[in-house]
């Protein structure tokens, strides 16, 4: 097993150093085609993925994998919503957008992995913990519910807070940079930019891995789900940050997901959920929040 988990690991390096090194050398704004074709793409790898994970470990652990994936992608779509209002924030030009998520997706790989390892050896010794992750994820979803705006305040950030208090940061971008010399070391604003979407991306995860723990306690389908959704979320959002205002159910829907997720967590001892059924109703909620949004759309 520790060989697939480095190979997989290889693959996720040269895919981003790919992508960065190659693709998005330059700085540029990302068009609409160009996000589509590269969102296109990474779906199309984790479809790969689960077929590989079919003939490698059997249909029901490719049905992990699907409904862990299909989970992750639904949540990181709401948390776009997020990402936009933060980049119009701080007026983050349109070209240095690509390059902030790129090492904010690096971050979050990092911090997913740790989450995941903990998550499942803490649930695998002590198993009421599955409960109080059931708990968090109906709480969460009851909450989210309750939400109709995606406010986000950057300055109320304790990191952000901190960090500002023993670096200097420079008044605008300089060019593509985190970091400049004048005299003295400085932080630009992109430096800050990545620290509100990285501290951001901490709080998405309390919702979102429960949610797959919920499905599998298998480390490698929970880590592999969450690294191909979190890779398709950088082209993701330049697709449809032009689009974000047509999804305005879509926070209900995801909603419902956590509650029933959570709720099968909870009911988890008496009754077992087949992983095709909440593939299947995961599934078919997200696509009637989508449709709903589309059809009834909120008047001004």
């Amino acid at each position: 097993m520790l060989l697939f988990w480095i190979l997989f690991n290889l693959f996720v390096l040269a895919m981003l150093a790919l992508d960065l090194g190659v693709f998005n050398r330059r700085a540029h704004t990302v068009r609409f085609r160009e996000a589509l074709v590269w969102s296109g793409m990474w779906v199309a790898l984790a479809a790969a993925f689960g077929v590989i994970v079919f003939f490698w470990h059997g249909r029901a652990a490719s049905l992990e994998f699907a409904t862990g994936y299909l989970i992750e992608l639904s949540l990181s779509i709401d948390n776009l919503f997020v990402f936009l209002v933060i980049f119009r924030y701080f007026r983050v030009p349109a070209a240095l957008q690509h390059r902030v998520l790129f090492w904010g997706i690096l971050g979050a790989l990092i911090t997913r992995g740790i989450f995941i390892l903990a998550g499942v050896s803490l649930i695998q010794r002590f198993h009421w913990l599955i409960y109080v992750f059931g708990a968090l994820l109906v709480y969460s979803g009851i909450k989210l519910l309750q939400e109709s705006d995606k406010e986000v305040n950057p300055e109320k950030n304790p990191v952000l807070r901190l960090f500002r208090k023993w670096m200097p940061v420079t008044d605008d971008y300089v060019a593509e940079k985190f970091w400049v010399r004048q005299p003295g070391l400085y932080a630009t604003p992109l430096v800050i930019v990545l620290l509100v979407v990285e501290t951001t991306d901490i709080v998405f995860a309390v919702d979102s891995i429960p949610a797959v723990l919920a499905i599998t306690l298998n480390a490698f389908i929970v880590y592999t789900s969450n690294v191909f959704a979190i890779l398709g979320l950088r082209s993701m959002y330049f697709a449809v940050s032009g689009m974000m205002e047509w999804f305005e159910y879509l926070h209900y829907g995801l909603s419902v997901v956590l509650i029933l997720i959570g709720a099968k967590m909870l009911v988890s001892h008496y009754v077992q959920v087949p992983t095709a059924v909440a593939l299947g109703t995961v599934a078919g909620v997200i696509a009637v929040s989508v449709v709903a949004s589309l059809v009834w759309p909120r008047k001004a």
